[in-house]
């Protein structure tokens, strides 16, 4: 069903965030649980698009069984214990994430054990900082379309009259009426780089802003998407009210997150099995999915795949009649951004109180961003407390693949240097190193090639933030937003009430800027 179908504005009691302008997808209607023989379900995968289907199914009373390879829950969120040289406990994990206040159907997720939300705290800012001196905020930015566009040109310094005197209207005026379902075909072909030299966007303001933004889908702005991109505008910026503040979690992902999660589907009777890998999906009479796992076949009636890219290659290479041929072919061509690196250090000393929890940089080579965990983290700034140190996280993304992690850890430690100055005289107590490369890739050509929610085989669907969707979601949303999605088409087969979902709003908010756009703008 197209999104222009089943949106509307949504009423004050269902809007989960502060934007009047917010969207609510109602849930299809049916039973409020499943009468009689409950209907079984496989969910392989565990991070957000696995759990947000596995809790939509088990509320509904389906049967679930939750496969998880990793030995914990939260996929690219996921954490696990360690023990330091000093001999501390700690919970490492694959970096900093941002809960930002647009993501509705992912803080519902977790509203489920936080109907609060008191296990996220607000950061501040959202600072960024360019090698040559330049620093933004958005603290001080308006949040409601257009102000929150016109304020940042005000307050960046990377914003100058003769930048914006030299841009172009014409080519950026189609931002200003992005919609989903419609933005890949707009820029079928154009790369995220492309489309900032069409509008002719500031230099300066490309390098500090946007390109920082950009590198948070783990591509280079030259590979990723112009669709990406000019969704991205409308969901933090142009289209949402809610601002670019975020929240993070105020102790590990684990703690914070997913063991109350994991305790509360299991109250909802859900088998969840970590380190269990799926080696493929098979079928057999009468329509039913077999699951194989290295301790044998599993049937179940229908099946939820919420693996990364190069899960789901795998899975649909070892599975010949998963769904059909040509779909096969296209999942057999998704491609995996290039890796990433997170460096994390137990500092002896502590980083100056002036400095921002996080820290968004540019031109400081790999260096990507800084997080000073415990700022914010119970279990960081308990172990800060009792040395007098700090808990410094270091990222980049889209590394060459051909770095030596070692190298590039050392480089970022020497970048973070030339940052925080203060950190150059602290004595690393322990450091840890995640290099990973499991994120999609979205490419300027490859949109078609990604998996919607649906596939050829009603029984079989897909999730996480690599499916294509005609919604405004991104990045962990998109990964909720998708899994839920995946639960509501088996739920709506069973005859079984499904999921209510959120979006912000599905085009630009403004009536006369939409006007402008579909008659003066071009890509």
């Amino acid at each position: 069903m197209s999104r222009r179908a089943t949106a509307r504005t949504a009423p004050p009691a269902a809007r989960r965030g502060r934007d009047r302008k917010g969207a609510v997808l109602p849930a299809h209607p049916g039973l409020p649980r499943s009468p009689g023989r409950p209907p079984r379900c496989a969910v392989v995968g565990g991070g957000i698009a696995g759990l947000a289907a596995a809790t939509a199914l088990a509320e509904r009373g389906v049967r679930v069984t939750l496969y998880e390879q990793a030995p914990s829950l939260g996929g690219r969120l996921a954490g696990w214990p360690v023990e330091l040289a000093d001999g501390s406990a700690a919970t490492m994990s694959r970096g900093f994430h941002a809960f930002f206040r647009q993501y509705y159907n992912l803080r519902g997720l977790l509203r489920r054990t936080d109907p609060g939300l008191e296990r996220l705290r607000p950061l501040p800012d959202y600072p960024l900082r360019h090698a040559s001196g330049m620093y933004d905020s958005f603290a001080r930015v308006p949040r409601t379309p257009p102000l929150s566009a016109v304020g940042f040109a005000a307050l960046s310094p990377s914003f100058g009259l003769r930048d914006l005197a030299g841009m172009n209207p014409r080519a950026a005026l189609p931002l200003l009426d992005v919609r989903a379902a419609e933005v890949p075909g707009r820029y079928e072909g154009v790369s995220a780089r492309e489309l900032l030299d069409r509008i002719r966007f500031p230099e300066a303001a490309r390098h500090l802003a946007f390109e920082v933004f950009s590198r948070s889908f783990f591509a280079d702005p030259g590979e990723l998407a112009a669709a990406e991109l000019a969704l991205m505008f409308h969901i933090y910026f142009l289209g949402s009210s809610e601002g670019l503040l975020f929240d993070v979690p105020d102790e590990p992902f684990p703690q914070a997150l997913w063991d109350p999660l994991a305790r509360y589907l299991r109250g909802h009777g859900v088998e969840i099995r970590t380190g269990a890998r799926v080696l493929g999906i098979g079928s057999a009479p009468g329509g039913v999915r077999v699951v194989r796992t290295a301790s044998g076949d599993e049937a179940a009636d229908a099946v939820v795949l919420a693996v990364d890219t190069a899960g789901l290659r795998s899975l649909t290479a070892a599975s010949p009649s998963l769904a059909d041929e040509e779909w096969r072919a296209r999942v057999s061509r998704l491609r995996t951004a290039p890796p990433f690196l997170v460096t994390r250090l137990w500092l002896d000393r502590p980083v100056d109180a002036a400095r921002p929890g996080f820290l968004g940089t540019s031109g400081f080579g790999a260096l990507d961003n800084i997080s000073v965990l415990d700022r914010w983290e119970g279990e960081a700034a308990r172990w800060a407390a009792k040395t007098n140190g700090a808990v410094v996280e270091l990222h980049a993304y889209a590394a060459d693949p051909s770095a030596a992690p070692e190298r590039l850890a050392r480089s970022l430690v020497e970048q973070l240097h030339r940052v925080y100055p203060e950190t150059s005289r602290a004595r690393i107590v322990d450091r840890r190193d995640e290099w990973r490369q499991d994120c999609p890739l979205f490419t300027a050509d490859g949109h078609r090639d990604r998996p919607t929610v649906s596939t050829p085989d009603p029984r079989v669907t897909v999730a996480g933030d690599l499916v294509r969707t005609d919604l405004p979601v991104a990045l962990m949303e998109r990964a909720a937003t998708t899994g839920f999605l995946a639960a509501n088409a088996h739920l709506r087969r069973w005859g079984l009430r499904g999921q209510t979902l959120w979006t912000v709003p599905a085009h630009g908010r403004s009536a006369v800027l939409r006007l402008l756009a579909r008659r003066f703008g071009t890509c």
